[in-house]
């Protein structure tokens, strides 16, 4: 691939400003790369917007700090058994256990108390919320494992990432189930098409070292790949839409949101490590575009 290596972790910005003790830790649950509990936050706000709980920012808020926690968490479980795999590929080989930076005893306290925090979020749901919550565990357990077993792990973490439309949409209730499928299957959709883009930046890496990936899987037609995965998150989502407002217009507040996944497509360059990763950090802003909608829709 073409173009400089975005390394996985960085000391710049506000992290640098962190103890130097403390510096390693907050890499190592990714801090410095807000994007990721973003994309684990989207999903939640999803499922609690179009179930018409567009009153509850106070659960927003700890949907919000619970992304932030279980992503560290599941970054920290990820790094302790992919470090010697990440020691071998130029952008994950300085990650603080990969590089030495923490030692794997040291990883697994921080790991319990990222949980700890994930279960004080998780006493604040009601009791359908948090057996669904609890529910994804061993998704998220298997998930490191699945690069080593499919070409598809993109398709594992959707059904990760996307978990928290079932925890915020059965946290409000009172909208039809049939509403959430539609919804989920459309978050697990865009998932694997942003994942798959954020793979391409990986993929000479990942051949050599035996990983594997759905943008190892597409070759060639990576993009024609992203473009099918997206058409389905808009067809998912409009279907979710439709089941819970049969009009047209209601449809037009997708719009937005299904532009900008078309600009990535259209604007991808899957051999360019820079591009891939610009458009994938662009699904923080498709992320809100959807929100959006979903406020709109939940609150007609």
């Amino acid at each position: 691939m073409n173009g400089t290596v975005t390394p996985d972790s960085e000391y710049r910005g506000l992290m640098a400003l962190l103890p130097a003790r403390v510096r390693p830790f907050a890499l190592l649950a990714r801090l410095d790369r807000p994007i990721g509990w973003w994309l684990l936050f989207w999903p939640c706000a999803f499922g609690v917007l179009l179930a018409g709980g567009e009153r509850r920012w106070d659960l927003l808020l700890w949907l919000l700090l619970g992304a932030i926690a279980m992503r560290g968490a599941g970054c920290v479980y990820n790094d302790i058994l992919d470090r010697d795999l990440d020691a071998q590929v130029a952008r994950t080989a300085s990650r603080p256990l990969a590089s030495g930076a923490v030692s794997l005893r040291a990883a697994w306290f921080w790991l319990l108390a990222l949980c700890v925090i994930g279960l004080v979020v998780l006493l604040q749901l009601r009791l359908p919320a948090q057996l669904v919550a609890l529910g994804s565990i061993a998704f998220v357990a298997a998930y490191p494992l699945m690069k080593r077993i499919t070409w598809w792990p993109q398709a594992w973490l959707g059904i990760v990432f996307s978990w928290g439309a079932l925890v915020g949409f059965i946290e409000i209730a009172g909208q039809p189930l049939q509403v959430l499928v539609a919804l989920y299957a459309g978050c697990i959709c865009w998932v694997i098409g942003y994942d798959t883009i954020y793979a391409l930046q990986d993929r000479e890496d990942d051949a050599l070292v035996g990983v594997r990936s759905s943008a190892l899987a597409l070759g060639r037609h990576v993009r024609a790949g992203v473009a099918a995965f997206y058409l389905a998150t808009a067809g998912f989502w409009a279907l979710a839409i439709w089941l819970l407002r049969a009009d047209w217009l209601a449809l037009l507040a997708l719009a937005p949101v299904a532009a900008h996944l078309a600009w990535q497509v259209l604007s991808l360059r899957p051999a360019e490590g820079a591009s891939a990763l610009a458009r994938f950090r662009s699904n923080r802003f498709a992320g809100l575009l959807a929100a959006l909608a979903f406020l709109v829709v939940g609150n007609a």
